[in-house]
């Protein structure tokens, strides 16, 4: 028997009681913050922390509730705090462990408890009413101390992952200064992408009965994004455009986040909006998966972001694009196929290992959630 089901059956084995939240916390808004100077206490809004001030609202621990949006995106903070009206924050009775309610409205979908059309939303009222486990103290310290177990591996990993990556992308850094070693000096040419890559462009015309896998292209070299299938009828736009296999595809609006991304062969019918130029490359100069190294530089990051054009709107970058003609404009240093094929080959190993950390963080992710979840359910007590 596991300590938590010991606990259990020795504190409440009669089954658990449940409480509306609005008797087991306070449950407030958040406020203007525009009236205080730089310091170092966050300021949490829907997306994390935004900035950070010089005076504290809150001493936490406390959970953050979203308002309106994305319901299921919440915080919890167990220092000093400010937050934005955009969220709710907590002041937690003696009757519940922060923590723990915390993960336990992590379980929750509380999008389903929107009671307006429109964007999601909640309202204090409809939150007290939302009922809760109140285990003793004892089973709520020992689940929280088992969650933050698997969330600390989590973190660990996740920084591991991050590392990798960082390291993969000092290599690419090498690239152009690989290209410009004395004995490979001959092979080094400069060139406009527009000179290896060209434009492929074949329309879809998009049918009412028929579903389309529509693609998207992931930042920082991460590849393809694919979404469900979706009946040409629930897409606005009448033209989608095919992709290949082997084909260079890039989003117009966030390259400088690196958002280029090879065609796998899998994807061969997929299809994706003006937004994503789709190239072929003259294979006998170019092989793809150097030129995606070569675009996730940081230096050739920093030239393509002085290039993108547009009007930069709020925290989002959605009118600011970088168009096919300045794609093949863009001048790239052109070692030889062999130096290529060896750069591709060492960060190629690199990325092996960076794949595996994500694969693993991804199983753990589930098994968390399982865990949480199985952990987080109980039977209500009879009266």
């Amino acid at each position: 028997m596991s300590r938590i089901a010991e606990l259990i059956a020795e504190l409440c084995p009669r089954g658990v009681d449940f409480a509306p939240l609005g008797e087991l916390v306070r449950i407030r808004n958040g406020k203007d913050y525009k009236a205080l100077g730089i310091g170092e206490i966050p300021v949490y809004g829907t997306g994390g922390v935004m900035l950070y001030v010089n005076e504290s609202a809150h001493p936490g621990p406390s959970v953050l509730i979203p308002r309106k949006g994305s319901l299921s995106k919440l915080y919890y903070v167990d220092k000093p705090f400010w937050t934005v009206d955009t969220l709710f924050y907590t002041e937690i009775g003696d009757r519940l462990v922060p923590k723990f309610l915390f993960y336990h409205l992590s379980t929750q979908r509380l999008e389903e408890l929107n009671r307006a059309g429109g964007v999601p939303s909640l309202t204090q009222s409809v939150l007290n009413l939302l009922l809760v486990p109140v285990p003793p103290l004892e089973v709520q310290r020992e689940i929280v101390r088992i969650l933050d177990q698997f969330t600390q591996l989590e973190a660990e990993l996740n920084a591991e992952l991050m590392a990798r990556r960082r390291q993969r992308l000092a290599f690419t850094r090498l690239l152009p200064g690989a290209a410009h070693n004395e004995d490979q000096s001959s092979n080094v040419k400069h060139i406009r992408l527009g000179e290896v890559a060209s434009q492929y462009v074949e329309p879809v015309r998009v049918q009412d009965d028929t579903a389309y896998r529509s693609l998207g292209v992931k930042w920082y070299g991460e590849g393809v994004l694919v979404r469900e299938p979706k009946l040409g009828s629930a897409i606005k736009g009448t033209v989608l455009y095919a992709v290949k296999p082997g084909y260079l595809v890039y989003n117009r609006m966030f390259v400088t986040e690196g958002s280029f991304a090879i065609v796998p062969p899998e994807l061969a019918n997929g299809v994706v909006s003006n937004e994503f130029p789709v190239y072929e490359l003259d294979r006998s100069r170019i092989l793809p998966e150097w030129l995606l190294l070569y675009l996730q530089d940081e230096y050739t990051l920093k030239r393509i972001a002085a290039e993108v054009t547009g009007v930069e709107r709020g925290s989002t970058k959605s009118r600011m694009r970088w168009k096919e003609g300045q794609f093949e404009a863009f001048q790239i240093a052109l070692p030889s196929i062999s130096v290529q094929r060896e750069m591709v080959r060492v960060v190629g190993t690199v990325a092996a290992l960076e794949s595996a950390l994500r694969d693993e963080l991804t199983a753990r992710r589930k098994q968390f959630e399982y865990y949480r979840n199985k952990l987080l359910t109980f039977e209500e007590a009879v009266t």
